[in-house]
């Protein structure tokens, strides 16, 4: 908890952390409209499905080139531009009158997130290695309770009945909170660019870190979108429980990015990692059990366990010897959304082949590479 109360009583620290809650408003907000502008466009699921492959993209594609723009602006100035940018991206897609401003919209929206993203990260990671303080596990907390006040805000829709109005009150708030905090952290400028040549023995470590964000995202999102699914057809769960899973998932996520950095700073990134796995391992085990109850609290220690694994791989790949802070969490970052977008619809073909508890059988499988590679990471990188 040391984290978070530095977070809460200290402005340095409260304004990147809020930059991570900013994304996720803004990201849950435009989620909780998707089928308003489904209905209000006149499209068919597969032109909705290509619509947010469209967000998908302009995240990819501002990923190879983010590493310079923050070395040429400074993380601080970066991060702050970035948040500019989300803030108008954010209106697009509910302003489009027609599907093809919906696809440029989206598009982006989505590489401002993108920017964003792989910024704060690279910010909170300068500051920790400035300031010798560990709050990146609760910044990604943070971005979880950013989840939490944008479904709040869906409160707003009856009142209000007018999603271009709803939308634009969370932009403006949003905005207007980090543009009072930016002073706090727009003058960081990071690491500079280096000249250095490619060095495989730095790329090495990256690697095998991006291989465990690809599948780390990729599960996240698998449990996210077939938790329900599970509890209703496997572990034959009542229909008041059919989202519990997802709900234990997210809570535990919270509460276990809030209490992290503590635990990380006494016992380092690798081990942290290495237990919240273990943590995950004992989680998907108690799920496959089939029993409806005994699974959501698996369903919970999966939150618990994952929690603190993202944020520690950014942190860890922001601090390799020979590679600059945001070309390692961009590496990063790129891999996992990769993980993220492909592994649910992989596992589902899969689920709809077999079973579903194949699917969940995997993600065990998954979560023991996982082990295994952090232990290696950490026999050559202790």
């Amino acid at each position: 908890m040391k984290s978070l109360r530095l977070i809460l009583t200290n402005p340095k620290y409260f304004a990147p952390a809020w930059v991570f809650a900013s994304l996720n408003i803004w990201f849950g907000t435009w989620i909780i409209y998707i089928p308003w502008v489904k209905e209000s466009l006149e499209i068919d699921k597969a032109s909705l499905g290509i619509a947010l492959f469209f967000l998908s993209f302009g995240v990819f594609t501002i990923f190879p080139v983010a590493s310079r723009i923050i070395s040429y602006l400074g993380v601080g100035r970066a991060t702050w531009w970035a948040v500019v940018m989300c803030s108008v991206t954010a209106m697009l897609p509910i302003l489009a009158e027609g599907y093809w401003m919906l696809l440029l919209g989206l598009y982006l929206f989505g590489a401002a997130n993108g920017l964003l993203d792989i910024s704060m990260n690279t910010l909170v990671t300068e500051i920790e290695k400035e300031e010798k303080q560990h709050f990146m596990t609760a910044s990604h907390g943070f971005f979880s309770l950013g989840g939490v006040i944008a479904g709040l805000g869906s409160f707003l829709i009856p009142t209000l009945d007018n999603a271009v109005l709803h939308m634009g009150i969370i932009v403006a708030l949003v905005f207007i909170i980090n543009l009072i905090c930016m002073k706090h952290y727009i003058g960081i400028k990071g690491a500079p660019a280096q000249k250095a040549k490619f060095n495989i023995k730095y790329f090495k470590p990256l690697l095998l870190i991006g291989i465990v964000s690809f599948i780390a995202f990729g599960t996240e999102g698998a449990i996210i979108d077939w938790s329900g699914l599970y509890l209703k057809e496997v572990a034959m769960a009542p229909e008041v429980l059919f989202g519990a899973g997802f709900l234990a998932f997210s809570i535990t996520m919270m509460l276990g990015r809030f209490l992290g950095d503590g635990i990380s700073a006494r016992i380092g990134s690798n081990s942290i990692v290495i237990l919240g796995i273990g943590i995950a391992l004992i989680g998907f085990l108690l799920v496959l059990t089939g029993n409806p109850y005994i699974a959501i609290v698996g369903f919970a220690l999966n939150g618990l366990g994952y929690s603190v694994i993202i944020p520690e791989l950014f942190r860890i790949g922001g601090k390799i010897d020979g590679v600059i802070s945001a070309q390692g969490i961009a590496f990063i970052a790129g891999t996992g959304y990769t993980g993220f977008l492909i592994a649910p619809p992989i596992l589902g073909l899969i689920s709809e082949t077999y079973s579903l508890v194949s699917t969940f059988i995997i993600l065990t499988i998954c979560a023991f590479c996982i082990l295994g590679l952090m232990l290696l990471i950490q026999k050559k990188r202790p």
